[in-house]
């Protein structure tokens, strides 16, 4: 069968693909090995599907740490506010929650998915679920046909791979596109886990002293060797039987990875702050005037409320405190030592957990080598990459989906543009 564009993977960024080829007029088929499209988008936003992020776009860009200045040239094009547009434009009504988060109306990501497959019938695309790709075939430069490992083959004037990376695999997303992309002569920056727990040998973590404990709006730092702050995020994070997580966890994992690497280190100080809004010496005062206002009264009782009590009985013992003291009994320079491990607490980790167990891939189809405006690549004509696979990552919120359905509708758009081309249309 010949066909003007197929698509390889049916994630966000492979349907998005698959809708704006098929607007294009072009002959489309959209490939995927499992058994039914969009499982990751269905299971994104906690099942409520995150779809996108309403900050402007220098904003946004920041929140895609990695490579994301890459898709200036794509936001230019399509854009956060376009998909909202787009997803409306689908019957999808979407509302704005925290951090500008976009979610449907809904709160169903199966309607989000429901309405791209709808689309995609609409415009006649033909899909095929169960039908592993077993290879690419590429000949003078130029794409050819695919490969199922059943043995079926699809010519196809442009090819788009959208099979995602290395992370949350049982969506799907098994790194099977990087040996195509590199035959095609691309090179695959290191692969690495983004938006990961991270974890911890301390002897709290080990003894599971705080587990289960959740800490609101902190402030958590990855520090360097000499104990300066390479990236700090403000919001919440969770001790866990292994190590950490939470928010504020997630989006600092990839900097703890980079400086493990970077420095040959076997662990990674990071220093929590559970009190953001003070500095350390407006706490202290505040700490000192609570025990003068009530000097018989336990230390535990006269601070209780300024931290969860788990964590504040946790940091007393830390700093050699009984909690049953009563307030005039507590020296200034133990006032002080606790004032300064609210502000600083350190933590020692020693890694992530493995790449599967990832939100997000870090590493991939090196976008040096893929043209920031088509998405098409620079080594094989007619080959397009959109998604995950594109060494592209963001934090999440809304980030990382984003990139998907903006580089797979340039993507889609350019790879059926290209074949209609080609087919003299």
């Amino acid at each position: 069968m010949k066909y003007d564009v197929i698509i390889i993977g049916g994630g966000p960024s492979g349907l998005m693909a698959g809708i704006a080829a098929g607007e294009q007029g072009a002959k489309v088929l959209l490939i995927d090995k499992g058994d039914k499209l969009g499982r990751k988008l269905a299971i994104s936003g906690g099942g409520r599907c995150n779809v996108t992020n309403r900050l402007p776009v220098d904003e946004f860009i920041k929140h895609i740490p990695g490579n994301g200045r890459f898709l200036y040239s794509a936001f230019s094009i399509f854009n956060n506010e376009d998909i909202i547009t787009f997803f409306e434009n689908l019957g999808i009504q979407l509302k704005e929650e925290d951090h500008g988060r976009m979610f449907p109306v809904s709160n169903k990501a199966q309607s989000v998915v429901d309405a791209m497959l709808n689309r995609l019938k609409e415009l006649k695309v033909e899909v095929q679920t169960n039908s592993p790709v077993q290879d690419i075939i590429y000949q003078d430069n130029q794409v050819v046909s695919v490969l199922l490992k059943n043995g079926a083959s699809y010519d196809g004037k442009s090819i788009v791979i959208a099979v995602g990376g290395k992370s949350v695999p049982h969506t799907g997303s098994t790194g099977d596109g990087y040996a195509w992309a590199e035959k095609a002569g691309h090179t695959i920056t290191e692969l690495y886990p983004t938006e990961v727990p991270l974890t911890s040998i301390e002897p709290f973590i080990r003894e599971k002293t705080l587990q289960g404990l959740s800490l609101r709006d902190i402030a958590l730092s990855v520090l360097n060797p000499k104990g300066k702050p390479i990236i700090t995020h403000q919001m919440d994070m969770l001790f866990t039987h292994i190590g950490i997580s939470g928010p504020a966890v997630l989006r600092c994992s990839q900097f703890v990875v980079k400086a493990m690497k970077k420095w040959k280190l076997s662990e990674v100080t990071m220093s929590l702050d559970a009190l953001p809004e003070k500095n350390e010496e407006e706490l202290f005062q505040e700490l000192y005037a609570l025990l003068k206002a009530e000097p018989k009264k336990s230390i535990k009782n006269v601070w209780k409320g300024i931290l969860p009590e788990r964590y504040l009985l946790f940091l007393l013992e830390a700093n050699g405190i009984d909690a049953a003291t009563q307030g005039a009994n507590l020296s200034v320079e133990k006032i002080r030592a606790f004032a300064h491990s609210c502000k600083h607490f350190e933590i020692k980790v020693n890694g992530t957990l493995p790449l599967e167990k990832a939100f997000v891939t870090g590493g991939g189809v090196s976008v040096k080598e893929v043209e920031p405006q088509t998405l098409a690549s620079k080594k094989m004509s007619g080959l397009y990459f959109c998604g995950e696979i594109l060494d592209i990552h963001g934090y999440t919120g809304g980030y990382n989906i984003t990139s998907a359905l903006v580089t797979g509708r340039l993507a889609g758009t350019n790879a059926a543009e290209y074949a209609l081309q080609k087919k003299g249309v």
